[in-house]
């Protein structure tokens, strides 16, 4: 075997999946098709639950300054972050190549070198393994692996090959996006309904702009050439009335509004994230967001399988878990759609959302549902609001026998599952003992007794960051909680001589 895990694909998805492996210990092969990173950023910063995720692996620091708004929207209706509970905001100044260069090098520095110029051309599994047929500068190879995962973006290579069922719907639309320089455009940040369509103009740094053009009637073609700016300018100046043509085009791409979803995210020892197993409109920047969330939720769990410590079956909480959160960004991203490409017999609709958002309630489900802090999982019984939701931000002072000052954040850097006593329970520790070489168990208090964690004597955390188990609620469920999440206690799985060297 070649290694435990190969991942296909070197974007945000797969260099976060690469990373989180190698955090488990496990080895991973990553395989990309280019020779070198293509420079392009379809994505531009992140939603505010990615920035708590690299937040809670350190990685923030890493991109040095970012400039984050509490703003954004859905289908253009303004939607306010503050809202919600949480100490992280939307980013809007990072393109996806600087996100890819940041995880490059991190993933780097875990031990993971990227085989670019490789491409995936046959796939076989069986109940034992998968052997991947790739082609690359010394010619073609067999590799051989427990898993393998496609993270190769919404023209899925392993998803064709796999056989994955892809259902939904055909593009109706043919839209433009275009990185430009040398022009003066005015900025349209979170895009116009104009007579004949939508124009949107953000300013990415460096007297650059990123426009995007959809022209209500423009249906997709089959085109046997590179799209050309020329055609880009052309329907700007039928949008807007403004003539860029004499503009610099760094970047220009074609995208439609198809919306698709692979049935299962698994398939054997097969598995898809990311724009592989999910396509649609980019409404609202969701999709690189998305696909990372995918990783962080996958990776820990692939490693703590590929290491022997938890049953192959956890693999299938992926499925349970993310498939449902794909499928109401599907449905979100449609629904902007609907408000952001529609023409003015849909203006009564965009009122009246208006009106809606300024409700608390109103504006905490949808600045919820597109800033990604809503995701809910079920985890098991118990009735704590925040089971089964990540763990908001929450300073940490010193508690108990185990000294630490820290945060809630701070914690989840190494992606260890941790159990965090805030009632300094004995009792407690001695239940989780067992689990102590996956679990760190930490005595802690909140720093105010007014934050998140208010009345809560405990959390189990998962290496995402999700709330796995809560007391008081359900004390007699920790040591299933473990098992469940972690796999068996030490204690009853292997001698203590095996667990030290594991």
């Amino acid at each position: 075997m070649d290694a435990p895990v190969i991942v296909v694909g070197a974007g945000p998805t797969g260099l976060m999946l690469a990373g989180e492996l190698r955090l488990a210990g496990v080895e991973v092969i990553l395989l990309d098709r280019l020779a070198e990173p293509s420079g392009e950023s379809r994505g531009l910063g992140f939603t505010p639950r990615t920035m708590e995720v690299f937040d809670q692996r350190g990685l923030l620091p890493r991109y040095g300054g970012i400039s984050t708004s509490s703003l954004g929207h859905f289908g253009g209706t303004p939607v306010d972050f503050t809202i919600l509970d949480g100490a992280h905001f939307s980013v809007k100044d990072v393109p996806q190549h600087r996100t890819e260069a940041v995880l490059g090098a991190w993933i780097a520095e875990l031990g993971v070198k990227i085989r670019r110029g490789t491409e995936l051309v046959a796939l076989a599994s069986d109940h034992t393994g998968v052997i991947a047929e790739v082609r690359g500068p010394a010619g073609d190879e067999r590799l051989r692996a427990a898993y393998l995962v496609g993270c190769d973006g919404g023209r899925s290579t392993v998803r064709k090959l796999a056989g994955f069922d892809f259902p939904g719907t055909d593009s109706t639309m043919e839209m433009f996006l275009a990185d430009v320089g040398d022009c003066d455009v005015r900025a349209r940040p979170i895009g116009e309904s104009v007579p004949r369509g939508m124009a949107m103009s953000v300013p990415i740094g460096n007297g650059v702009h990123r426009i995007i053009v959809c022209e209500r009637g423009n249906r997709p073609r089959k085109r046997t050439a590179p799209l050309e700016y020329a055609e880009v300018a052309d329907a700007w100046q039928r949008l807007t009335g403004q003539d860029i043509s004499s503009a610099t085009a760094l970047w220009i791409s074609v995208f439609g509004n198809a919306a698709r979803q692979v049935t299962r995210y698994r398939q054997g020892r097969v598995l898809l994230a990311g724009d592989a197993a999910h396509i649609h409109l980019p409404a609202g920047g969701q999709g690189m967001n998305t696909g990372i969330q995918d990783a962080v939720n996958l990776g820990w769990k692939l490693g703590a399988v590929a290491r022997g410590d938890a049953p192959e079956a956890l693999l299938d909480s992926y499925h349970d878990e993310r498939h449902p959160v794909g499928e109401r960004l599907l449905m979100n991203t449609q629904a902007q759609g609907l408000l952001y490409l529609s023409g003015s017999e849909v203006q009564p609709l965009r009122d009246v959302l208006s009106e809606l958002v300024t409700h608390e309630s109103v504006g905490r489900h949808l600045a919820g549902m597109v800033s990604g802090l809503d995701i809910h999982y079920r985890v098991g019984p118990g009735s704590h609001p925040l089971l089964g939701r990540r763990i908001p931000h929450q300073v940490l002072v010193p508690g108990g026998d185990e000294a630490v000052g820290t945060s809630t954040t701070e914690l989840l850097h190494p992606a260890q599952g941790v159990l965090l006593d805030l009632a300094d329970d004995p009792q407690l520790r001695r239940t989780a003992a067992p689990w102590s070489d996956r679990v760190r168990l930490v005595t802690a208090a909140p720093d105010t007794a007014a934050g998140p964690l208010a009345g809560t004597a405990a959390v189990l955390v998962r290496p995402d960051g999700h709330i796995a188990w809560t007391a008081p609620g359900s004390a007699a469920e920790l040591a299933p909680a473990l098992a469940q999440w972690f796999g068996p206690g030490r204690s009853t799985t292997r001698s203590d001589s095996t667990a030290e060297s594991g």
